[in-house]
């Protein structure tokens, strides 16, 4: 990630009174990113996130030290403030989509209040006028590896119930492969019923190249020369899903509630793609939001270096298994 520092510092003066306690390893630092002014990173000496508040909530970075950004870089500093733009970057959408709610502008900037004792920058949106909205999302670093905490909530500022559920789309770099991990296998006829759902849109094509199920997982993979769109949900109750490009894996962890309600035929998951970009999407439940009431969905991130990624579902699930864990 291209960023250069400005001359204000905040880390250690926002650590002040820390000595001595594992959060005071998190620094907080104001930089300039990819042409927003007014950015901040939170760094660990092992990784490092960065926001920014210029606009959104938005998170533009996420990387190990020394390592590359593993989130699409495209920035969208000029247009209409009341047209929607994609940044690249993590983003906090409503499900189900839908004209003009979803693409709702996120073009202003946001309030935010840094915690440098937790390593945590909460980014609060402005009020969505036409929809009565207000997003937010809290970004916390962990002391001492590449864990991250995303906090999303959507709170109904609005007269009326709104129904919804928060919607964490973060926009991977180009030219990798999205893992979504399959229910694990069981002998006919002892398994009788389904395991899970999933949800196809219209403008997908199943016999697409970039699409790939294995016995254990489903793969899909970036690809800047096919620019047709493609999306695909899965009722993903594993709680995971990864993407791994040039060499560092990109993990992200999300609950599953078996009797909630999930939008787009129960997704939990959902991976998109055309051309460059593809997007890593996990769903909250949906809920019915009285006016002043919020939804809010977690997602737990983490990276990893330094791994190739096998061709085979049996060796990529011995790649992989040491750093998910056993299945549920």
């Amino acid at each position: 990630m291209r960023s250069r520092h400005l001359s204000l510092f905040i880390g250690t003066a926002l650590l002040a009174g820390t000595a001595g306690r594992a959060e005071a390893d998190v620094k907080v630092e104001k930089v300039e990113c990819l042409g927003f002014p007014s950015c901040y990173r939170l760094a660990n000496g092992t990784a490092e996130v960065v926001v920014t508040t210029d606009v959104g909530p938005r998170v533009v970075g996420y990387r190990l030290r020394d390592g590359a950004n593993v989130f699409r870089e495209s920035p969208t500093l000029s247009g209409p403030k009341d047209e929607w733009r994609s940044y690249g970057g993590h983003r906090l959408w409503a499900a189900p989509e839908a004209r003009p709610r979803t693409y709702a502008p996120d073009n202003d900037p946001v309030e935010f209040r840094v915690d440098a004792t937790t390593g945590t920058i909460e980014l609060t949106a402005p009020l969505e006028t036409s929809t009565g909205l207000q997003k937010r999302i809290d970004v916390t670093l962990a002391p001492q590896d590449a864990a991250v905490t995303v906090r999303h909530v959507i709170t109904n500022r609005g007269p009326w119930p709104v129904t919804l559920a928060p919607w964490a789309v973060t926009v991977m770099k180009g030219s990798g492969v999205a893992i979504v991990p399959q229910e694990p296998a069981q002998p006919q006829p002892e398994a009788l019923l389904p395991v899970r759902s999933m949800a196809v849109w219209a403008y997908t094509d199943m016999s697409d190249p970039r699409l790939r199920f294995g016995r254990t997982f489903v793969r899909l993979r970036s690809d800047a020369a096919a620019k047709a769109a493609l999306k695909i949900g899965f009722g993903n109750r594993e709680g995971w899903a990864a993407y791994h490009v040039e060499g560092t894996l990109f993990v992200k962890r999300f609950d599953y509630a078996p009797e909630a309600t999930y939008p787009d035929f129960g997704s939990t998951l959902e991976l998109f793609t055309a051309g460059g970009m593809l997007e890593v999407e996990s769903l909250a439940p949906l809920r019915t939001l009285a006016p002043g009431q919020s939804a809010e969905h977690i997602e737990r991130w983490s990276l990893h270096g330094g791994l190739a990624l096998p061709e085979a579902d049996d060796a990529l699930e011995a790649v992989l298994r040491p750093i998910i864990g056993s299945r549920k």
